[in-house]
């Protein structure tokens, strides 16, 4: 699936992913290819963006909220910190 994570000062990813863990408002959850629309609001937490089964890349984000349609992912996001 395309994934773009947007803050509003730059673009911190774009590309294609397997899918991506979240640290939704009332507890984690994850994103997977095909996954059905979905908009939900994103608390403080960890996001894990899975490029492939064997690659991964951490962020600490600070809020946000994540629109998921037709195979591609949005997530917009205040800030967020690379862990990897």
């Amino acid at each position: 699936m395309q994934l773009d994570i947007l803050t509003p000062e730059h673009k911190v990813y774009s590309g294609k992913v397997y899918g991506i863990q979240l640290p939704g408002t009332e507890g984690s959850f994850e994103v997977l290819e095909n996954h059905a629309p979905i908009i939900a609001a994103l608390g403080k937490g960890k996001m894990k963006v899975l490029k492939d089964k064997n690659s991964t890349e951490t962020y600490e984000i600070s809020g946000g909220f994540i629109e998921m349609m037709n195979n591609k992912a949005s997530v917009l996001i205040e800030d967020a910190t690379a862990l990897d």
